[in-house]
């Protein structure tokens, strides 16, 4: 399938679960793939993928605690769903702690376990979104010149075009060029969506107070 295409990706080493899943997710029209451990879902891992993870607690070889730890590592953005038994609600506590999003004991109800799939699909859809804002973001300030980049910082730490002009020794004109240079490669109409966008992709660690031109 595509990494175009919402996915659930069901981690599960009972075959009878992962046949009943992926019966259960194809009745309700939804994309399912299926993997036997954690080891064979992280052969297809890409951080391209996107959709949501229905993951077994409990599974020979790699447990689905381990498998949340090392998506973690790899900075994956897929919502995770738990399955898991009585015994396990602990650890599930202990997953939803490092960011899972539910768990559902087993046995469970199959309106239960869509309801919680259709809700992660669609906080994934919104993920995504978000991170695909972020990357444009990068690849828009990549392409500021090293001037247009330095006007930038000045700006969002809230320094008038006069200030920055004296402190690059430039003309207020020339910073004025390089300005608008720069707020037309971010797609930009104001100082408050400059602070977001920046602030949104992660360049900027800070509150900065914002002063009007001077």
């Amino acid at each position: 399938m595509s990494d175009n295409t919402p996915n659930v990706f069901i981690v599960d080493d009972d075959l009878a679960v992962r046949e009943s899943l992926s019966d259960l997710m194809d009745s309700v029209g939804l994309n399912a793939e299926t993997y036997a451990s954690a080891q064979e879902f992280l052969t297809r891992y890409t951080p391209t993928l996107w959709g949501c993870l229905v993951l077994d607690i409990r599974m020979f070889g790699m447990s689905g605690l381990e498998l949340q730890d090392e998506l973690i590592r790899r900075g994956a953005l897929l919502p995770t769903i738990f399955i898991t038994g009585h015994g396990d609600v602990p650890m599930a506590v202990q997953a939803m702690r490092r960011g899972a999003m539910d768990f559902i004991q087993k046995p469970f109800r199959e309106q239960e376990l869509l309801d919680s799939i259709n809700l992660a699909l669609e906080n994934g859809s919104k993920i995504r979104a978000s991170e695909l804002e972020r990357q444009t973001v990068w690849q828009q300030v990549e392409s500021l010149t090293p001037r247009e980049r330095e006007v930038m910082d000045k700006i969002i730490a809230g320094k008038s075009n006069k200030v920055i002009a004296a402190d690059l020794g430039l003309s207020q004109r020339t910073v004025e060029v390089h300005r608008a240079n720069m707020m037309e490669k971010l797609q930009v109409h104001s100082l408050a969506d400059l602070v977001r966008v920046i602030t949104h992709a992660g360049l900027d660690g800070t509150e900065h107070q914002v002063y009007s031109n001077g």
